[in-house]
């Protein structure tokens, strides 16, 4: 199961957000910093775009990401929302660093399960679908 580009959107210097299409899911590589600005909203807006497609598997790679502030927090939460209310499921990949100890220190692994590569959580919806994992 490759991950093929299928389309780059650049919101600015901070923040990236890189497309990527695993059969049906869609994982969202972010690079950059998720902070208070108009940046961290594009996450948002990508995902109520993807909910809107009807495309409901969902990975947040945030492997290339450096940094998230409450903001940024508050964005991971309201996209888990808005996938869940599309009847879809997003879920974290690459999550290490300092965006592990604030995504940990918010209880987000509560809601969340991390996984440590996009293809990781990419298979995962495969597995869940038959009720094995």
């Amino acid at each position: 199961m490759g991950l093929k580009a299928s389309n780059l959107k650049r919101c600015s210097l901070s923040l990236t957000i890189e497309e990527q299409s695993v059969d049906d899911v869609v994982v969202l590589k972010i690079s950059g910093r998720i902070i208070l600005g108009r940046d961290c909203q594009q996450v948002e807006w990508k995902v109520e775009d993807l909910a809107r497609e009807k495309k409901t598997k969902i990975v947040l790679d945030l492997s290339g990401c450096d940094h998230v502030d409450s903001s940024g927090v508050g964005i991971i939460i309201m996209c888990y929302g808005k996938a869940k209310k599309s009847g879809g499921e997003l879920r974290l990949a690459g999550v290490t660093g300092n965006v592990e100890r604030i995504l940990k220190a918010v209880n987000l692994e509560r809601i969340f399960q991390f996984y440590p590569t996009a293809a990781a959580a990419a298979e995962g919806f495969s597995v869940s679908r038959f009720g094995l994992e």
